[in-house]
């Protein structure tokens, strides 16, 4: 073999070598993920740097699991330790929030988040009277003695587009005109030049008990969003107050107008089947509009010839129905192995962006009724 071949090949391998071993320390030190044998789950706000951790009431938290997904070599400490803290076991019983702090790889850079240990028993009356001071949407949520439940909506998703001139044009917002004081505003609006080309031409507006994931947001929206939380009662029905008024024209996921086709708010509640604590449905609950996922238990949900427009309030009073020929398993309930989901939307085709601008649902004084 030519001595030249040889030499290059050797200075190629050299050089490739050299790449490898300069390669640059990771500078990334965030919170990705967070799991434990007995989380129930977990929702991360990147951008306030907080960690919701839910576990079922009665678990204790002397011992609480905290897994976490990290950047490539990152690492992360409580700010401050606990006598009984032994990682990934923490002591929270003391203080149901502590900080963390992430470094990472390179040591360059570090991260602060408050985690914070919510216990559950899920709330079961819903007023819409509390709204946490974000920028630069609203964010709905309600304190009880178990801790405080934090609704999920789109509105970090429509973020995105730029539409939004100030807290209230967001398709979710509380408002000062319920029932009975407060309550819940659902508008589908249009996402602009931002949402057309991708085939999301307009957000409906939305709340739901769950979690949205904005890093989803685009590329995945129905797998963004992550609905329910664990519950441990047999729910019989879901009441409460609804506003109706459908928008003008309906448009279809290219944003052209459906002839004769009218819009329509949903208000449901689903008890689902959940084979681990990390597993949740999305927004793909009804497939194509007209399946039922085959996790669903129970369903309360308000059928076509009730969503009808209304300037007055009007109550709705839902039954929860079997579904799937599935029957509730006592012991599996009571060990949290269901979970509820509670969802409004202003279009019921929302989830495949398919609606009108304009659609308004207006929600409030909502209660599951369970059970003795």
């Amino acid at each position: 073999m030519n001595s030249k071949y040889i030499l290059s090949g050797c200075l190629l391998s050299l050089i490739f070598s050299s790449c490898i071993q300069d390669e640059a320390p990771n500078v990334e030190a965030a919170i990705d993920g967070c799991a434990g044998a007995q989380i129930q789950s977990a929702t991360i706000d990147h951008l306030r740097k907080e960690v919701e951790v839910y576990v079922l009431d009665g678990t204790d938290i002397s011992q609480q699991e905290l897994v976490f997904t990290l950047p490539e070599g990152a690492s992360i400490q409580a700010e401050e330790t606990e006598t009984n803290d032994r990682p990934p076991l923490y002591d929270f019983s003391q203080h149901a929030s502590r900080h963390f702090v992430v470094t990472s790889e390179d040591g360059n850079t570090q991260t602060e988040y408050l985690i914070r240990i919510n216990k559950l028993a899920l709330p079961t009356s819903y007023s819409f009277e509390e709204l946490k001071t974000v920028t630069p949407y609203h964010v709905l949520y309600l304190t009880n003695a178990s801790g405080i439940m934090q609704w999920a909506s789109g509105n970090p998703g429509y973020d995105l587009s730029g539409m939004a001139l100030n807290e209230t044009q967001y398709p979710t917002v509380q408002s000062p005109e319920g029932y009975s004081g407060k309550c819940a505003k659902l508008t589908t609006l249009s996402t602009g030049s931002f949402g057309k080309p991708l085939g999301m031409p307009i957000a409906a507006g939305n709340l739901f008990i769950g979690s949205f994931d904005t890093q989803n947001a685009v590329l995945a929206p129905l797998q963004a969003t992550h609905m329910g939380f664990p519950f441990t009662k047999r729910p019989s029905r879901m009441t409460g107050w609804f506003k109706y008024k459908a928008g003008e024209t309906f448009t279809d996921k290219a944003g052209n107008a459906v002839p004769g086709k009218k819009d329509r708010g949903d208000i449901y509640a689903a008890l689902y089947e959940a084979p681990s604590s990390d597993f949740s449905l999305d927004g793909n609950l009804f497939p194509d509009g007209t399946g039922i996922d085959e996790h669903i238990v129970l369903l309360a949900r308000i059928p076509e010839q009730e969503m009808t427009e209304t300037n007055d309030w009007k109550k709705f009073d839902l039954e929860f129905t079997p579904q799937n020929g599935k029957t509730l398993n006592a012991e599996d309930l009571k060990n949290g192995k269901y979970k509820l989901a509670v969802v409004f939307s202003s279009s019921v085709m929302g989830a495949y962006f398919q609606g009108a601008v304009g659609s308004e649902l207006w929600i409030d004084e909502v209660e599951i009724i369970c059970e003795n």
